[in-house]
């Protein structure tokens, strides 16, 4: 059987009130579920910063591969270096709920979450029904609605308002 590595690692102090308050902000920022979404994030980004710092030590072409396949991934960095400035919102920017809101094509992060578990987006001919969902620059333009999802935006939106 093959062993699950581990996706997030859950802060060391479990009432910090400053931690509290920005993940709160950040969870309502990006219509979140909870905040294991952002420790997967930061875990995510932990990765991505060993790789750079592995990276200072090879050659010019690693480098450049390294730095081209991330820019290819939507983060915008130049160099190796700029990969260790990143932050877990750079991360969570490339989801594919929050590539959904930023498009125009949900006005709410919890329209643009249900129309993704409602299976009403589709990247290429492929459709997904992961809200974290990593969406690469190449397939930013090919993210289509498919049909009778206007009415289930409408829907979240007067159920949001009501409330």
């Amino acid at each position: 059987m093959i062993r699950k590595h581990k996706l997030f690692s859950r802060p060391r102090k479990a009432f910090d009130s400053q931690r509290i308050k920005e993940e709160n902000v950040i969870v309502a920022r990006y219509g979140l579920k909870n905040k294991e979404e952002i420790w997967r994030a930061k875990e995510k980004l932990k990765i991505i910063r060993d790789a750079a710092k592995k990276m200072i030590h090879s050659s010019e072409e690693n480098k450049a591969d390294f730095v081209s396949k991330l820019n290819n991934m939507g983060y915008k960095v130049k160099n190796s270096v700029e990969v260790l400035s990143l932050t877990e919102e750079d991360i969570l920017r490339r989801r594919l709920q929050t590539i959904i809101i930023k498009r125009g094509l949900a006005t709410t992060p919890n329209g643009a979450r249900q129309l993704i578990t409602h299976k009403k987006i589709a990247v290429g001919n492929q459709i997904i029904n992961i809200p974290s969902y990593h969406v690469n620059v190449t397939e930013e333009s090919n993210i289509t609605v498919l049909k009778n999802a206007k009415k289930l935006v409408a829907k979240v939106e007067v159920m949001e308002v009501s409330e």
